[in-house]
């Protein structure tokens, strides 16, 4: 699989590539990345023909949006699509009163959820100050989910469809950005979102991957039905499908538990018979989808980088993935990659 392949964006004008690049990493979060190391990471995903950046203003506290907008100053704006996020602002303060956890060294600003009009009209003009570009292409409403609000998700939600829909909506008839959605971890959120407002996109973190398919019963449909595509990150379950079911494998930011850790070793064993790396398997599944156009992978380094474009492109044959269908360890309905 090309993973500098272009795929129409859902319903809009214009395309992204079928591989997308994450900064998260670039926020420092859990460890600190150089800034070399950063820009070294933009250039080469670029020189591999990768032409859809995520960020947010989350990742570092606003650092991750600096970095990115330094590394793509002098590209022509109109090769590339940057996604951002509202739902939280930033605000300029000593770095001694700020808590940066899970951010190592971030930007010195403390960040607020706001999904008030006002607050997300300023999110998003603060986003295209730090990045310094002409535009921003996609903004997503971040994370309105349970996973991240617990039981204030349902009135969270509420705010966010009354204040961010309302200020997103106006920025995209007035042309300011190109198509608007909401970023979670829960396919339930987005769905409720797509039957309440005309959304155009989804960034969907861990909930479409080789391990869970729970999203094909209803969102999905939704979603094609609507013309609404999607970005997936979180396409390793936040580890386990890129390490395998190693003892220290983490699932959904924590350690696996034992059911997961089995069915892994389920797929990795058809893997081995196949010889496919079981990375490779699960960047690959996720794109198959013809509602999905992209998949957003962070990385902490160059070698990262470079080896999930390796997996991405590495050849799969379709009999891997009958064999997956057969042994119930991927659903019968799910798209899989066909064969060049």
């Amino acid at each position: 699989m090309n993973p500098s392949e272009r795929r129409k964006f859902g319903r809009k004008d214009f395309s992204v590539t079928a591989f997308a690049f994450g900064t998260a990493p670039l926020g420092n979060f859990l460890q600190e990345v150089g800034e070399q190391e950063a820009d070294d990471m933009i250039q080469q995903a670029w020189n591999a023909g990768i032409r859809l950046y995520d960020t947010s203003p989350m990742y570092g506290h606003g650092l991750a949006e600096l970095r990115l907008g330094h590394s793509l100053r002098w590209k022509n704006r109109d090769d590339f699509v940057i996604t951002t996020k509202v739902g939280r602002t930033l605000h300029s303060a000593r770095r001694a009163e700020i808590d940066f956890a899970p951010w190592v060294n971030a930007a010195p600003n403390k960040m607020t959820f706001d999904y008030s009009y006002d607050g997300t009209m300023r999110a998003f003009e603060d986003s295209l100050q730090r990045l310094a570009l002409e535009h921003i292409d996609v903004a997503f409403i971040h994370d309105i989910d349970r996973f991240t609000h617990g039981p204030n998700q349902p009135e969270v939600f509420r705010q966010a469809m009354d204040g961010s829909w309302r200020a997103l909506e106006k920025l995209r008839s007035e042309g300011v950005v190109k198509a608007i959605g909401v970023g979670v971890n829960e396919w339930e959120v987005c769905h409720t979102a797509l039957q309440q407002r005309d959304f155009d996109c989804f960034l969907l973190a861990g909930r479409y991957t080789l391990l869970e398919q729970d999203a094909l019963n209803e969102f999905l449909p939704l979603c094609e039905q609507r013309g609404a595509t999607l970005i997936v990150g979180g396409g390793f379950n936040s580890g386990i499908l890129a390490t395998g079911a190693v003892p220290s494998a983490k699932y959904n930011y924590s350690p696996a538990p034992t059911s997961i850790l089995e069915r892994v070793k389920k797929i990795e064993a058809v893997c081995a018979d196949y010889n496919v790396p079981l990375p490779a398997a699960a960047l690959q599944f996720v794109v198959a989808h013809p509602t999905i156009s992209s998949f957003c992978a962070g990385t902490r380094n160059v070698s990262q980088l470079q080896q999930n474009l390796k997996w991405f492109t590495h050849p799969i044959p379709e009999d891997f993935w009958a064999k997956l269908k057969s042994t119930g360890l991927l659903a019968e309905r799910a798209p899989v990659p066909a064969m060049a």
